[in-house]
């Protein structure tokens, strides 16, 4: 079985993140992290790289881009016994990542408070986080991805015992990302249609013609 080398943590619900990762380090495990999830991770002492250190490209667009790169999607999607990959993350500095713990912007939250517009709506709107889910999910075969906190235990507990997680641990936990997903566009995709263009503020003065 193959030993995990690193995991990419960013977390909107940060219960139980520290001692997740703090686990992770004693194993040998490389933490990639952003934002507020790194700050938190070192003010517990977890030695963290940014994700923009390990790219060598900042984040940008208030937040808007900071895991979009190559680096990270390619260590998390190529395919791990296929030699064509493996070559290919050679050639271009691509590293493996083979945890992946996130979790999304709070859009149901957000439009829930009373006055919510759509602008605050549309930068609650989370694309990098199911952007990597997917991709960790789909990367099954290889990647641990995790959504809930419940899940830290027994991925814990599978790393010390095999240095990597079961795949029928990885498909079920893979399972709840797609699950998460499904959900959350919907959520997204049911509010939106609440959105009266013809009153929303959010299009007044435009010179938009329909």
């Amino acid at each position: 079985m193959r030993q995990v080398e690193r995991a990419l943590i960013s977390l909107t619900d940060k219960s139980g993140c520290a001692d997740f990762a703090g686990a992770l380090v004693a194993m040998g495990i490389e933490i990639l992290s952003t934002g507020g999830t790194a700050r938190i991770l070192r003010d517990s002492g977890i030695a963290v790289t940014d994700v923009a250190d390990f790219t060598k490209f900042p984040e940008m667009l208030d937040g808007r881009v900071k895991t979009l790169h190559p680096l990270v999607h390619g260590g998390i999607l190529h395919q791990r016994d296929n030699a064509e990959h493996r070559h290919q993350c050679q050639a271009h500095g691509i590293r493996p990542i083979d945890i992946v713990a996130v979790n999304l912007y709070a859009f149901a939250k957000t439009v829930a408070v009373p006055g919510c517009t759509l602008a605050d709506a549309i930068e609650n709107i989370d694309i990098g986080g199911p952007t990597l889910l997917r991709a960790a999910a789909k990367n099954f075969q290889d990647v641990t991805v995790i959504v809930d906190p419940a899940d830290y235990l027994q991925v814990l507990t599978e790393l010390r015992a095999h240095g990597n997680t079961t795949l029928a641990t990885r498909f079920r936990l893979a399972r709840k990302v797609f699950a998460l997903t499904s959900a959350y566009d919907t959520a997204i995709a049911q509010w939106l249609q609440t959105v009266d263009t013809a009153t929303d503020p959010y299009f007044a003065g435009t010179d938009d013609h329909a």
